[in-house]
């Protein structure tokens, strides 16, 4: 454990006069399982965490805890609970949340083009300041404290939506600048209109909200975007030290047309490679369809993935990330949008990972293997792997001294979790929703006891169910009838 003084060496006091004062801006979790995801992997099971500001200031033993500080602000006794650090979901459409329903059974093609771009295209600002607040609310529910925009229309009310909610988020903005299919309003966008725009976007809103909201560089896809698209963001992301967000090898159509178009023999990761593109800073959503030389292109350039086993199982398929895992590639976790899942829960997610790549593995292989992705290599994709996803994991992804108190308690107390032989395991096969209870970013509650804190929960879902109906109608998108509705 940390000394705690150490931490906090205020000039010209003494020791008893500095922890007198940090006693005041103290909150002190104990008697909970403590699981830290750090390098050591610990877990505490009677163990504590202080939160100091925004910071994690000591970790270890419930008992050393609460003798180093015995006059802390706050104490909060977790009864056995399960202190986790907050999950990092990398791949959100945020934008889309209000869509909820409107395109499933169908392929990815009809998906895109006849049900999503005219949605999106459709949107107002307001609209997507909602979608945003609905969005996040069930982030924070399943016990996310950062995500991963994976693109929107409106970058500047999502950021006003993070700002509330108190979550932590990379935000960028769906840049296309070619391809077929595009809504009229979209077409429209040069080249330079979309690199422009997205300087813009990082100068307005790059590390404000305290510091919880990051601008990133978004593109929507290789199929809808030039070369000098591409190069173009690879170049001003790196100068400006922030990631690119893209979607990469979704479907065969995908590969087969960048192979038709590009002369190259395979597919998108190929291409990327050849051009010089793939970066450190490339989070790769998706990432479906590679063979295994796309896999080390990936590797060697330190490209980050963030696997969504929910909607690929929907609509794309197998993703290798069992060869990823293998081969040393980041993995992490993410949910897509609402459109593409219905379920914004990256504990769902956790629970599909494990299950979906032992069944794959049986599939290509002929035989069964349940040692594939055990919990702990899933529940190190929804923490640390997700912090290195997001280019933040010198501060978030795991309980350590000296990173931002970003917390989730879990209640192991319940019919979904009981018995609790082993904690990890337990976390990734049974833990639901349901079982978050308090959700801390940065320091402050913004889930507490199941209420969310910084909004009116009640309201947003009022406001968002009209605005989607509003925002069917304007879009001109006619649903199936599935069933003889009388």
């Amino acid at each position: 454990m940390t000394h705690p003084v150490r931490n906090f060496v205020g000039k010209g006091r003494t020791g008893a006069q500095e922890m007198a004062a940090v006693a005041d801006d103290v909150t002190v979790l104990h008697g909970g399982v403590v699981v830290t995801m750090d390098s050591g992997f610990r877990v505490f099971r009677d163990g504590a965490v202080v939160v100091a500001r925004d910071r994690i200031v000591a970790v270890g033993h419930s008992a050393d805890i609460l003798l180093f500080y015995p006059r802390a602000a706050w104490k909060v006794d977790l009864a056995g609970r399960i202190l986790l650090p907050g999950f990092i979901n990398t791949h959100v459409h945020t934008s889309q949340q209000l869509a909820r329903g409107i395109a499933d059974d169908v392929d990815l093609m009809t998906w895109l083009h006849g049900r999503i771009w005219p949605y999106e295209s459709h949107m107002t600002e307001e609209d997507s300041y909602v979608s945003t607040l609905l969005c996040g609310i069930e982030l924070i529910r399943s016990g996310v404290t950062c995500f991963a925009e994976a693109g929107g229309q409106y970058v500047s009310e999502m950021a006003r939506a993070v700002e509330l909610l108190g979550l932590r988020a990379c935000l960028t903005k769906s840049i296309m600048d070619c391809g077929e299919g595009l809504p009229p309003n979209w077409s429209s966008c040069s080249t330079d209109d979309c690199i422009q725009s997205q300087k813009d976007l990082y100068e307005k809103h790059n590390n404000t909200a305290d510091g919880r909201i990051r601008i990133w560089f978004g593109l929507r896809q290789i199929m809808n975007a030039t070369d000098r698209l591409l190069l173009e963001t690879r170049d001003a992301a790196q100068k400006l030290n922030t990631g690119i967000h893209m979607h990469i090898a979704e479907i065969p159509y995908e590969n087969q047309l960048v192979m038709q178009t590009k002369g190259i023999d395979h597919g998108t990761v190929t291409y990327l490679e050849k051009i010089d593109f793939l970066r450190s800073n490339l989070l790769a959503a998706h990432s479906v369809w590679l063979n295994t030389a796309e896999i080390e292109h990936f590797l060697k350039s330190e490209v980050k993935v963030s696997h969504c086993p929910a909607s690929a199982m929907r609509m794309l398929g197998f993703a290798p990330i069992r060869e990823m895992l293998d081969s040393g590639v980041c993995v992490s976790l993410g949910t897509d949008g609402a459109p593409s899942n219905n379920r914004m829960s990256i504990v769902d997610e956790m629970y599909l990972a494990c299950l979906i790549n032992k069944g794959r593995e049986a599939y290509i292989t002929g035989t069964t293997n349940p040692t594939v992705l055990p919990a702990e290599t899933v529940l190190k994709m929804a923490t640390i792997n997700g912090a290195k996803a997001v280019l933040w994991d010198n501060e978030i992804g795991s309980l350590a001294v000296g990173k931002k108190a970003d917390m989730v308690i879990a209640n192991p107390f319940t019919w979904s979790m009981v018995p609790m032989h082993d904690c990890i395991a337990n976390i990734v096969y049974c833990m639901r929703t349901e079982n978050i209870e308090s959700v801390m970013c940065n320091g402050r509650w913004i889930m507490r006891d199941k209420k969310i804190v910084n909004l009116n929960e009640e309201e947003v879902i009022a406001s968002a169910g009209k605005r989607a109906s509003d925002l069917l109608a304007r879009a001109g998108i006619n649903l199936p009838n599935r069933m003889n509705y009388v």
